[in-house]
C-alpha cells in the first residue's frame, strides 16, 4: 500500500494507492508542525492501518522538515511544483506537448508543464484562501461552498460596472465585460448577500483567468489545464472562462481535480514500491 499526502493551507488530502485502485481523503489543515506523529494521526482517524503502508510521499506546507522515516517506512518528499506537474499530467493525459497547468487552491500557481519538465510561472495570492477570508468578513462564513451557493442565487450586476455601462466602445471588447468590480457599491445603498457573493466570486474567477491567459499565451498554449478546489466553485469558473475567452483559451476542467497535488505525490513514489 502506498500513502500519499498534500499538506495545503485550508485542506490535507490523502490518497492510498491499493490493489490497483486509489481512494481519496481529505481533512482539514492541522494548525500543529507537520510531524510523524500528526501522519500517524491522520491515518488512525481514516481508519487506514499505517503497518500496510509501504512508502509514504508527501508535499506541501512545511513537509520537506520531516524525518526520512516513520517506523522503517521510507519518507519520500515531493517537491509541490512536481507534484502540480505529476498530478495534472495523470489527470489530463498530458504526452510530451507544452501545456499551462493552473492550480487554484487557496493561492493560484502557474506551472509549465514540457514532458518531465515543470517550471513555476509564478502565482498570485487570490484564491480560495482570499473568498474564505472576505467571506468570513461579508458573510459570517468562511465556507468556499456556500459562499458560492449565495452567489448561484444573486446577481454580479447589481454591483458591477460593464464595459457597456461605462463607454460606448473599447476595440472589440464585449460590452457586457465588466469594467470595475463592485463599481456600483460605492453609490448605491447597502445590497444583498447573494449579489455581494455573486460579485466577489466572479471577481476572484476574473483575476485568476487574467493571469492564467496571460500564462497561456506566454507559452503559446491554448488551453490552461486547471487544479485544486478553487476551480469547482461554478461562480468562480464563470469569472475565470470569461476571461480566459479574451485571448481564446480554453479552459479543461477533469473530475477529481481537486485532489491533482496529492496524485501527483503517488505517481511520483510509484517507482519506489
Amino acid at each position: 500500500m502506498l500513502a500519499a499526502f498534500d499538506f495545503g493551507i485550508s485542506n490535507t488530502d490523502v490518497a492510498i494507492f491499493s490493489e490497483n485502485s486509489v481512494k481519496y481523503f481529505t481533512v482539514p489543515s492541522s494548525k500543529e508542525k507537520i510531524t510523524t506523529n500528526l501522519i500517524e494521526k491522520i491515518l488512525f482517524d481514516l481508519e487506514l492501518h499505517i503497518t500496510k503502508v509501504e512508502v509514504l510521499g508527501v508535499t506541501g506546507g512545511k513537509s520537506s522538515d520531516l524525518e526520512d522515516s516513520l517506523g522503517g517506512i521510507e519518507i519520500i518528499k515531493i517537491n509541490e511544483i512536481e507534484a502540480i506537474g505529476l498530478g495534472a499530467k495523470k489527470l489530463y493525459g498530458l504526452e510530451d506537448e507544452s501545456a499551462l497547468i493552473v492550480s487554484a487552491g487557496t493561492g493560484t500557481a502557474c506551472v509549465h508543464a514540457q514532458g518531465e519538465s515543470f517550471n513555476h510561472l509564478g502565482g498570485i495570492a487570490v484564491g480560495g484562501g482570499m473568498l474564505e477570508g472576505l467571506g468570513s468578513l461579508l458573510f459570517n462564513t468562511s465556507n468556499g461552498g456556500e459562499i458560492n451557493e449565495f452567489g448561484e442565487k444573486g446577481s454580479r450586476l447589481e454591483l458591477d460596472l460593464l464595459i457597456g455601462d461605462v463607454v460606448n466602445k473599447i476595440g472589440n471588447l464585449s460590452p457586457e465585460l465588466t469594467a470595475v468590480n463592485f463599481g456600483r457599491a460605492a453609490f448605491s445603498s447597502t445590497d444583498t448577500m447573494e449579489n455581494t457573493a455573486a460579485a466577489l466570486c466572479n471577481m476572484i474567477g476574473e483575476v485568476i483567468g487574467t493571469i492564467a491567459y496571460l500564462n497561456a499565451l506566454l507559452i503559446a498554449s491554448e488551453k490552461a489545464c486547471f487544479i485544486g478546489r478553487t476551480s469547482c466553485l461554478s461562480e468562480i469558473r464563470n469569472g475565470i472562462d470569461q476571461r480566459l475567452g479574451l485571448a481564446g483559451v480554453q479552459g479543461q476542467y477533469q473530475p477529481n481535480r481537486e485532489y491533482a497535488n496529492v496524485i501527483g505525490v503517488l505517481e511520483g513514489i510509484k517507482k519506489y514500491k
